[in-house]
């Protein structure tokens, strides 16, 4: 019989894979197609934050399908960009482990289904337990007209301008709305057919878990690290689970309640370990030892208390010392505003190290 603390749900791109799938098939057409993708990302952080009606963070993945039919992209494209994609270091020990102590575990992914279900494969997770988003790229050509492909291969040409001035927030809020709320729409084009799991509904679909299953949400632990994250990070922090930003942005870290820096997720499993064992109050207690005494442990990994860690990443860190970077762990909840920044900081510079070019995505 499963426990009731032993469920764990998983963002998809970062905490499991540092590749950014979208962007990565966008540059099959090229640099056109990454610049193209960066300002629709840009123009997602910014109408997500504002709290605009009916939009999502991560939505972005709904604003470049008509990019991915004009090019033509296919549903295959998608399959062959992601059976290159690369998995975290430590992730494929942490699903062994987990999947030996009989945990549940989730992926929440805003991915195209041709994404998420190649990365839970190979993490042995099965489709009913991954909740991304679905994309039917041959019905979708289907019912564009002509007059669309015009209006988005003159867009392109302005977005690449646009480009240039990445920063400049009002100018790319005007042509972005134009082409997907008016222009689009006008010409018969519904976007958000494409119903992207980002936002509330990455904590909808922790709530319909939690549901379905007969527990409480605060029995869930949830792992995230962007802007398409913090509404589920916020749902089970609030609800007094534990939700856990990895190498996060300054968009995720402020709706967790701990902190995880590192170049792998095995240490992930010190969370685990302490949640099943005692909660939420065991596992605030072990962070907080690591945060204290991070140079300490560091110095002598063989010296960390034996409650604080498992004998096998014990070993890990051991033989490991100096090759491998130390990771970093952080109570959020007694953090002040000042030592979240110093957090971000540290938790931006391992995202950029372990997900490169994606890092600098929201």
């Amino acid at each position: 019989m499963q426990m009731k603390g032993k469920t764990i749900c998983f963002d998809l791109e970062g905490p499991l894979s540092p590749q950014d799938n979208a962007y990565e098939v966008m540059k099959r057409m090229g640099d056109e197609g990454a610049f193209i993708f960066e300002v629709i990302s840009r123009y997602d952080d910014i109408i997500s934050l504002e709290g605009r009606e009916g939009y999502e963070p991560g939505d972005t993945l709904a604003l470049i399908v008509p990019f991915f039919l004009v090019h033509g992209i296919t549903e295959d494209d998608i399959r062959k960009v992601s059976e290159y994609a690369k998995i975290v270091d430590g992730a494929e020990y942490l699903f062994e482990k987990l999947q030996a102590d009989n945990w549940d575990i989730y992926i929440i992914s805003t991915s195209y289904e041709q994404h998420a279900y190649t990365i839970g494969h190979k993490l042995g997770v099965p489709e009913d337990h991954i909740i991304c988003t679905k994309l039917d790229l041959v019905k979708r050509k289907h019912t564009l007209q002509e007059s669309v492909f015009t209006v988005l291969k003159k867009a392109r040409k302005e977005i690449m301008e646009l480009y240039a001035e990445i920063d400049n927030t009002e100018r790319i809020v005007n042509r972005l709305d134009a082409l997907f709320f008016h222009q689009l729409p006008d010409l018969g084009y519904d976007l958000f057919t494409t119903r992207v799991v980002g936002g509330e509904r990455k904590a909808g679909a922790v709530r319909e878990i939690a549901n379905k299953k007969g527990i409480a949400v605060r029995d869930i632990i949830a792992v995230g690290d962007s802007i398409t994250d913090y509404k589920m990070l916020d749902e089970v922090a609030s609800q007094g689970g534990i939700a856990v930003v990895f190498n996060g942005n300054e968009y995720a870290v402020p709706y967790a309640n701990v902190g995880l820096a590192s170049v792998d997720i095995r240490f992930l499993y010190v969370i685990c370990e302490a949640f099943e064992r005692g909660g939420k109050g065991a596992v605030m207690d072990v962070v907080t030892k690591w945060e204290e005494n991070r140079s300490a442990f560091e110095k002598n990994p063989v010296n960390i208390p034996d409650g604080y860690i498992t004998p096998e990443i014990k070993d890990f860190l051991t033989t490991q010392k100096g090759k491998t970077p130390f990771p970093y762990f952080h109570n959020l909840e007694r953090a002040d505003d000042r030592r979240k920044e110093e957090i971000i900081t540290i938790q931006k510079r391992l995202r950029m190290q372990v997900r490169e070019d994606a890092g600098k995505l929201g």
